[in-house]
């Protein structure tokens, strides 16, 4: 028996999923994307969410891992309709995509590595950066590129919604000279062990608790004082679309 492997999967199992993720804070933050220990041809893992289907928690969608969808499926039959407000209702049900990259924060190393979520926007950015020869791979341990990423919430830029804005820096750096951040940058998180996936059975009857909501659910909305024609217009009319996608893909 590996004394030393089971430690360190037990240390791994004990991380808070809060400290697994870094969250950008307003104003600008230096940070290092760094290889991905569990996919080393490419850091960043593209997820599928649900965000609406549960209360206050999001949902891992199958679709992440190339799986059937009951949601999915559901959103494909409303869309395929020809009724508006279904087809609505169906493009608001089905998950969105968030990407996860492994990152260390500048001037937090004794942290070890985090993982960042971002949206489309912020995705395609990186990826035409890395695309460009002039730049090429920045995760690279000995010639990448730190990124600064500056967090401009919903006030201070006057929008509906915070921005995410990067620079990759011009200079390239390792990652660290110091032995022991190294070493913290090969004990990573699997991305797809934070989440738990839910079998398609399962994933199948919170659809149908949406759909229908039980009775104390019902209970606890006449609490908050939202009326039944509330909740039908909330769910029938999409508030979510265009500002959705801002909110989730900056």
């Amino acid at each position: 028996m590996d004394l030393d492997a089971i430690k360190s999967r037990l240390n791994q199992l004990q991380n808070t999923t809060t400290n697994s993720f870094w969250k950008p804070q307003p104003g600008k933050t230096q940070i290092r994307i760094v290889p991905y220990i569990h996919n080393k041809s490419n850091p960043f893992s593209e997820l599928y969410f649900h965000y609406s289907l549960v209360k206050n928690k999001t949902v891992l969608s199958p679709l992440s891992f190339g799986r059937p969808d009951p949601v999915q499926e559901f959103a494909d039959k409303l869309k395929a309709s020809g009724n508006k407000d279904e087809w609505i209702q169906g493009k608001r049900i089905e998950p969105k995509m968030r990407t996860f990259a492994p990152v260390i924060v500048r001037g937090e190393e004794n942290e070890g590595v985090k993982f960042w979520g971002f949206g489309k926007t912020v995705y395609q950015e990186l990826l035409s950066i890395i695309a460009d020869p002039d730049y090429g791979d920045i995760t690279d341990p000995v010639n990448g590129r730190d990124v600064v990423v500056e967090f401009i919430t919903a006030e201070e830029s006057g929008a509906s919604f915070p921005k995410t804005n990067i620079r990759v820096k011009p200079n390239q750096t390792p990652i660290s000279d110091e032995p022991e951040v190294l070493e913290r940058v090969k004990t990573q998180q699997d991305i797809k062990e934070i989440y738990q996936e839910l079998s398609y059975e399962d994933l199948t009857e919170v659809l149908n608790e949406w759909l229908n909501p039980n009775e104390e659910e019902s209970k606890e909305e006449e609490t908050e004082s939202v009326s039944a024609s509330e909740i039908s217009s909330a769910k029938s009319v999409s508030n979510t679309g265009d500002a959705f996608d801002e909110l989730f893909n900056s």
